[in-house]
């Protein structure tokens, strides 16, 4: 009987590793987006950074157009006011002269504030590049490096399905049928450590004469309020000896 009991434990430790394994396995589609979302979110910024540049380019040619607008006024006024005949005309020119050079001024040096941000703008599209490609590189070799480990956790899941088909083989149908009812009750776990005279898992204290009879290891005995079957680790001597 002891030898089933320790049977019963390992099919556990297998079943709780085949169940992480599979556990792991069912995140791949959580863990690819997940890569797919930071590199999204890295182009995002540089598409974000080039529309900005874009915008800059476009309100620069739009002044651009007003500068020229008001230098062909500028130049026809300069023209005019050599034919002037009288002094208000003159003046009121003249007036039209220095609007239209303060206009061109004016947007002249928005201009210069738009090529001053273009260059900061140009630096941030490099920059959120730079980081987008590094991005890549890493989301590259950490796909890499996950796929592999897939491929490890895959391998081990069809490892523990052939161990645990021989276990099965090898433990009493009953016992078998007791774990296998009591570990899809409790979450898949059916056995439980007992120590101190309590049960690990449900953490309940067991009846005295239970406890002592688990500890002896020689028949299968249940939790009376998990219904996990219970095992005992002897404390080695030398543990036992240290205060």
């Amino acid at each position: 009987m002891k030898a089933d009991l320790e049977r019963v434990i390992a099919l556990q430790q297998l079943d709780s590793a085949t169940h992480d394994a599979q556990r792991r396995l069912a995140e791949e589609p959580g863990r690819l987006k997940a890569f797919d979302t930071r590199l999204e979110s890295a182009r995002a910024a540089v598409a974000a950074a080039k529309e900005r540049l874009a915008e800059n380019l476009t309100a620069r040619r739009a002044i651009e157009k007003d500068v020229a607008v008001h230098q062909s006024r500028l130049s026809k006024f300069r023209d005019q006011i050599m034919s002037v005949k009288t002094n208000v005309e003159y003046q009121a020119m003249q007036k039209e002269i220095e609007f239209a050079q303060t206009e061109v001024k004016t947007h002249e040096d928005r201009i210069l504030e738009r090529m001053l941000e273009a260059d900061d703008l140009t630096t941030a599209v490099k920059r959120t590049e730079a980081e987008a490609a590094a991005e890549q590189k890493s989301a590259d070799a950490d796909r890499k490096a996950y796929d592999a480990e897939l491929a490890g956790v895959r391998e081990r899941l069809g490892r523990m399905n052939a161990e645990r088909a021989d276990l099965v083989r090898a433990i009493a149908p009953q016992l078998l049928a007791t774990f296998e009812m009591v570990a899809k009750r409790r979450n898949g776990v059916g056995v439980a450590e007992a120590r101190d005279g309590i049960c690990t898992i449900c953490h309940v204290r067991l009846r005295p004469q239970v406890f002592n009879l688990v500890r002896r290891m020689d028949d299968i005995h249940q939790c009376d309020h998990c219904n996990r079957i219970l095992y005992f680790v002897p404390v080695p001597a030398a543990a036992a000896q240290t205060p």
